[in-house]
C-alpha cells in the first residue's frame, strides 16, 4: 500500500516507487516548517507594516517577506497532496499550480538575497554615496521586475501542463506535460540553476569585501573588544550562511532529478533515488521560510526596535547604539 507504480513516457515502463518516506516522514516534518513559518512570518508582515520603505534595505527585505508568506501558504497544499488525505484532483493542482508558484517565489527570494548582499556590500565601500542603485525608487522597480521575470519564466509550466488529469497520471507531475512541456521543464531548470550560482558566487564576493572591511575598521578601533569583533562577524554571514543551508544541497539535487524526470530511459532504482535527494533538498529549501526572519533581526535595526519583545529593551539599545561605529551602523542597520 506504500508503493507507487508510475508508468513511464512510453506508456511501457513501469517504475515502482517506495512513497513511505514522502508520505508518512515529510508531511510531518512540513507540518512543522508551516507552522513555524506561519507565526514568523505574520509577526513579520505586522512589523514591516508599521516600518516606511525609506531604503532600498527595508524593500527588499519587504518583497523577500512577501514571497515567503506566498510559499508558506502553498505547503498546506504539497503537505495534503502527499500525506494523501486529500483526494487525487488536489495533486493536479499541485502540480500545475501551487509546486510552481512555490518554486517562483522561491527564486524571488533568492534573487532578493543577492540584491540584499549587493546592498550591504555599496554600504560598505560608498557609505557616503548615494547611487540610483541606492535609491528605494530603484529598489521598487528592480523587485518588480523580478516578479514579473519570474512569473514569465513560470507561467508555461502551468499552462503547458496540459495533458488530462487521472488518478495515475497525477502520481508523476511529469506524466501531465507534453514533449514541449518537458522541454521548458529542463529549459526553466537550467536557468534557475544558472540564477542561483551567479547569485551565490556574487554574494560570496561582496561579503568577503565586507568581512574585510569591518575586520580593518575594528582592528583600528581600540573601543572594540575581540567579542564584539566575533559577534559583528557572525551578523555579517548570517546571509551567507542561510543562503547556502538552503539552497546549494537542492540545486545539487535538482539537475539530475530533472533529467531523470524528462527521460524514459533512466534507470528506476535511479529514479527512486533521486526522488529522495530532491525531496530532503526540496524540505531544506523550504525551511528558508523559518530561516529569513533570523536575517530581518540580525541585520534590520528597524524591524528589531519594532518587535514586541524588544520594546523594553530600547533605553539599553540606544545607549549601545550611540556607542558604536558607524561602520557598525552602516552594515547592519
Amino acid at each position: 500500500m506504500n508503493t507507487t507504480v508510475i508508468t513511464g513516457f512510453n506508456g511501457s515502463e513501469r517504475c515502482p516507487r517506495d512513497t513511505r518516506i514522502a508520505q508518512l516522514v515529510f508531511p510531518v516534518i512540513y507540518t512543522v516548517v508551516f507552522c513555524i513559518g506561519f507565526l514568523l512570518n505574520t509577526l513579520a508582515l505586522w512589523v514591516f507594516l508599521h516600518i516606511p520603505s525609506s531604503s532600498t534595505f527595508i524593500v527588499y527585505l519587504k518583497n523577500t517577506l512577501v514571497a515567503d508568506l506566498i510559499m508558506t501558504l502553498m505547503l498546506p497544499f504539497k503537505i495534503l497532496s502527499d500525506s494523501h488525505l486529500g483526494p487525487w484532483q488536489l495533486r493536479a493542482f499541485v502540480c500545475r499550480f501551487s509546486a510552481v508558484i512555490f518554486y517562483e517565489t522561491m527564486y524571488v527570494g533568492i534573487i532578493l538575497l543577492g540584491f540584499i548582499a549587493f546592498d550591504r556590500f555599496l554600504k560598505i565601500i560608498r557609505p557616503f554615496g548615494k547611487f540610483f542603485v541606492q535609491k528605494p525608487a530603484f529598489a521598487k522597480m528592480v523587485s518588480t521586475l523580478i516578479w514579473l521575470l519570474l512569473f514569465l519564466i513560470s507561467l508555461p509550466n502551468i499552462i503547458l501542463s496540459n495533458k488530462e488529469a487521472t488518478p495515475s497520471s497525477v502520481k508523476k507531475c511529469a506524466s501531465l506535460k507534453g514533449p514541449l512541456g518537458l522541454k521548458w521543464h529542463q529549459v526553466v531548470n537550467y536557468i534557475c540553476q544558472f540564477i542561483f550560482w551567479t547569485v551565490f558566487a556574487l554574494m560570496l564576493l561582496f561579503y568577503v569585501v565586507i568581512a574585510k572591511k569591518v575586520y580593518s575598521s575594528y582592528k583600528k578601533s581600540r573601543s572594540k573588544d575581540r567579542k564584539h569583533n566575533t559577534k559583528l562577524e557572525g551578523k555579517v554571514f548570517v546571509v551567507v550562511a542561510v543562503f547556502f543551508v538552503c539552497f546549494a544541497p537542492f540545486h545539487f539535487a535538482r539537475v539530475p532529478y530533472t533529467h531523470s524526470q524528462t527521460n524514459s530511459k533512466t534507470d528506476c532504482r535511479l529514479q527512486n533515488q533521486l526522488f529522495i535527494a530532491k525531496e530532503t533538498t526540496l524540505f531544506l529549501a523550504a525551511t528558508n521560510i523559518c530561516m529569513d526572519p533570523l536575517i530581518y533581526i540580525f541585520l534590520c535595526k528597524k524591524f528589531t526596535e519594532r518587535l514586541p519583545c524588544m520594546r523594553g529593551r530600547k533605553t539599553t539599545g540606544s545607549t549601545q547604539e550611540n556607542q558604536t561605529t558607524q561602520t557598525d551602523n552602516m552594515t547592519l542597520s
